[in-house]
């Protein structure tokens, strides 16, 4: 029995032995290859899947008087808007949160009932405003739900001074009730409004997945090298 034990640790060590690197090297090229090819296919078919199945469009590059940046790679969009006396610039997340839907109609691509969430960030600016106003801008803190635009800060402060906590003021919704409509209807006249937000959650949508298909792209690209 010992004898037998032994042949056979000789015969492993022979066989390894007579393995040169060359081989080994080839074994092992050869299982990456497989598990490279493997990969591929998944994500040829997870990237063939997602262009078909709600396939994202071209995304929009102006809405009403709003010129847009997509933002390619990030998770974010901005809108800028021009004339002759101001500047509105818009930086939109994609959906960053979410609340429990109140409507039939508050359903998901995915089937959950739910109101999805986007912060917006709005500076408005005038074209002259160091000569005008001192160099102040006004900005707003908003959330933008399927059908509403919500306003929950506002701020005034100096151009290009970044305070590192500046005073936002109270909130939004403890304001005056005559201050609140007065800043809504100023949004309001500006664009920044319940048509606002609901073409923000579509275009949200379209951008993920396009976001989507091409991170599975890039994956697919670097892995083909």
């Amino acid at each position: 029995m010992a004898r037998q034990a032994c042949r056979s640790l000789l015969s492993r060590i022979q066989t390894r032995i007579s393995s040169p690197p060359q081989t080994r090297s080839l074994i092992t090229g050869m299982r990456r290859s497989a598990l490279k090819e493997t990969l591929l296919r998944a994500l040829r078919s997870e990237i063939s899947y997602e262009s078909s199945h709600l396939p994202p469009s071209p995304l929009e590059t102006h809405f009403n008087s709003f010129t847009i940046d997509p933002r390619v790679g990030e998770r974010w969009v901005s809108l800028t808007r021009c004339d002759d006396q101001e500047e509105i610039k818009i930086d939109a997340t994609m959906f960053d949160g979410s609340a429990p839907g109140s409507r039939s109609g508050d359903v998901t691509e995915d089937g959950s009932n739910e109101r999805l969430h986007i912060t917006l960030a709005v500076e408005v600016s005038k074209k002259d405003s160091d000569l005008d106003s001192g160099g102040i801008i006004m900005q707003f803190l908003c959330s933008a739900w399927p059908d509403a635009l919500d306003v929950e800060r506002v701020y005034a402060g100096p151009r290009g001074i970044h305070a590192i906590k500046p005073y936002m003021g109270p909130e939004f919704k403890d304001l005056d009730e005559e201050v609140q409509k007065a800043v809504q209807d100023y949004l309001e006249q500006r664009g920044v409004n319940d048509e606002l937000a609901a073409f923000l959650h579509k275009y949200a949508a379209n951008k993920d997945r396009t976001e989507h298909v091409r991170w599975l792209q890039n994956i697919e690209s670097y892995m083909k090298k």
